[in-house]
């Protein structure tokens, strides 16, 4: 095992240094959404609404529902003068599965928000948003806007308050107004076009002279690789022990071996319990047959 960990070297990739971060950076992102100022410019923009003022509840909102439920961490939090809560996310990897996410986020947002025992009416209005640097519908165009609606009748929307939005940085369709298009270059090309984008630029300047800040991102970045190196040699070292197993099953079950006998070979040859000697002839058959 150690062995194996020791032939994984993983570098940081140039775009992944601080010297070289943008706001596309998630870390950076957040940071730059702290400043209250620039945060209620770019929602107004991009929503193309009027907001009073933005609140943070609290830096990365951590919300875990029960104990043994899985929680998210929300980069970007906040609501506004009139309660409407606002969860905002760069994307920059296609995992296919934003659609289940928002669902998800939106989900434990409004169990978040409303106490035991309170009334629905109470629950907030929401915006779950993903800023992607690539088309999640593949429909070439700037932003993706969902409500619930009636499928039998499309123009009856639910109107339960709750909107999911994505935004595409190498969009060409669909109307939105110049000022988002401005912030949707910058994220995509660091390109500033007005004097809004300038000051989220001269922001994640700002941000990158933080020393404390530096700091944070590099052992958060640390922390992350460590973990996916142990992973990686962890994979590795199952992969090379599942290749021996097989190897051992087919050839004992070429000489006509048993299942019973098969697992003793198994067991015998890789020093394992009979459950995990089990274990591997199930897969392999699972696999193989």
């Amino acid at each position: 095992m150690n062995q194996t960990k020791n032939t994984i070297k993983l570098t940081i990739p140039e775009d992944q240094l601080w010297e070289n971060l943008k706001i596309s950076n998630d870390f950076i992102f957040a940071k730059v959404m702290r400043n209250p100022v620039l945060c209620k410019g770019m929602l107004e923009r991009l929503l193309d609404i009027t907001i009073d003022h933005i609140e943070y509840p609290e830096e990365q909102k951590v919300i875990d529902i029960t104990k043994d439920s899985k929680s998210v961490r929300l980069d970007v939090y906040l609501k506004d003068g009139k309660g409407t809560v606002y969860n905002v996310e760069i994307q920059t990897t296609n995992g296919k599965n934003l659609p289940k996410r928002t669902r998800y986020y939106q989900g434990i947002i409004d169990l978040n928000a409303i106490e035991k025992g309170a009334d629905y009416k109470e629950l907030p209005n929401s915006f779950v948003i993903f800023i992607c640097t690539f088309d999640a519908f593949g429909d070439g165009r700037w932003k993706y806007t969902f409500e619930n609606i009636c499928m039998e009748n499309k123009k009856l929307i639910l109107n339960d308050k709750s909107y999911k939005v994505f935004f595409n940085t190498k969009g060409t369709k669909g109307r939105i107004s110049k000022a988002a298009k401005n912030i949707l270059k910058l994220i995509e090309n660091n390109t500033t076009e007005d004097n809004f984008t300038k000051k989220l630029a001269q922001e994640v300047q700002k941000i990158k002279e933080n020393k404390e800040w530096q700091v944070e991102y590099m052992t958060l970045l640390m922390r992350e690789r460590e973990k996916y190196t142990e992973g990686m040699a962890k994979g590795i070292a199952e992969g090379m022990a599942d290749g021996k197993a097989y190897g051992i099953i087919k050839f004992t079950s070429g000489l006509g071996y048993s299942d019973e006998n098969i697992i003793s070979a198994l067991q015998e040859t890789l020093d394992i319990d009979m459950e995990h000697a089990k274990d591997y002839l199930k897969r392999y058959y699972r696999e193989n047959f």
